[in-house]
């Protein structure tokens, strides 16, 4: 009895299998050399800083901690980060929708500038920035004078730490949503267009259903990077205690006055705020990834 011949494609399958599977294979000291170098580079520069920063801040016992975080410059720090997250995420949660749905969704002239004033504050330094804000509105630049002629004050004070955490902000929800609008294309859109649904209409019930998970992201990262947020916050703030420093501003003060246990005991709120903010974004992800 004659054996089956195997079909030609099937063949083929197999021996482009076999032969990925031969580019891949390696040695087991390679795959191991390979694991402990990403391990250790994990552990080097990620956990070992985060176990550094909660040793010391908890070296002096539970009462120093909790007294250098209810102290009042503690307490306004946090107030005013909070506050700048809240005004900063909103508002560029807004405009992140509206320059995606613009991008992805429309031909218009100047579409390649806004995408790259939307790439903006990733290539220039947050200390130019703030640098920048303080020329236009300090009270010697551009518009200074004229705003305090109306008694509006920008550069040292919450008007002007909020305006350089926008700018920091500006391209993470719009950069998460545009790719994704991309690959999805107009045709949903288009559909519900001719069976009579208006703009706001498509917006609400088809477009946003359809990118909610890489919107939620985007906040999330958003909210990471302005509450962070160091250089240009730094520039325009003036670092006057209990009124214009954020947090990662009243970590540097107190480092500087060499009052260290205080210091770190204030930077482990921010480094449970990265924490948190790296399980929201595999909780993201993991429920992206589920739903498609």
């Amino acid at each position: 009895m004659s054996a089956a011949i195997p079909h030609p494609r099937a063949a083929s399958d197999k021996a482009a299998q076999l032969e990925s599977r031969a580019a891949t294979r390696e040695s087991r000291a390679v795959k191991y050399v390979i694991l402990t170098l990403a391990l250790g580079f994990f552990a080097v520069f990620l956990l070992l800083p985060l176990f550094v920063v909660f040793a010391e801040a908890l070296s002096k016992g539970w009462s120093t901690y909790l007294t250098a975080l209810a102290e009042p410059d503690a307490l306004s720090a946090v107030r005013l980060t909070l506050l700048a997250a809240l005004i900063a995420v909103p508002l560029n949660l807004v405009f992140g929708v509206a320059a995606a749905w613009a991008v992805t969704r429309f031909d218009f002239r100047g579409k390649q500038w806004l995408i790259t004033l939307i790439d903006l504050p990733f290539s220039v330094s947050p200390v130019v920035a703030g640098l920048v804000f303080v020329l236009v509105f300090g009270n010697h630049g551009w518009l200074g004078s004229w705003l305090a002629e109306y008694g509006l004050k920008v550069i040292f004070s919450v008007p002007g730490i909020v305006l350089a955490t926008l700018f920091v902000t500006v391209p993470f929800v719009a950069r998460e949503l545009i790719p994704l609008l991309e690959a999805q294309g107009r045709e949903e859109e288009e559909a519900a267009v001719v069976l009579g649904a208006r703009g706001w209409q498509v917006l609400w019930h088809v477009t946003l259903p359809n990118v909610r998970w890489a919107l939620l992201y985007g906040i999330i990262l958003s909210n990471a990077r302005a509450m962070g947020e160091f250089g240009a916050v730094s520039v325009v703030s003036g670092h006057i205690r209990g009124e214009t420093n954020t947090l990662p501003l009243h970590v540097e003060i107190l480092y500087n006055e060499y009052n260290f246990a205080a210091a770190f005991a204030v930077a482990s709120l921010l480094a449970m705020l990265a924490l948190i903010t790296l399980a929201l974004k595999s909780w993201v992800e993991w429920r992206s990834v589920k739903e498609n």
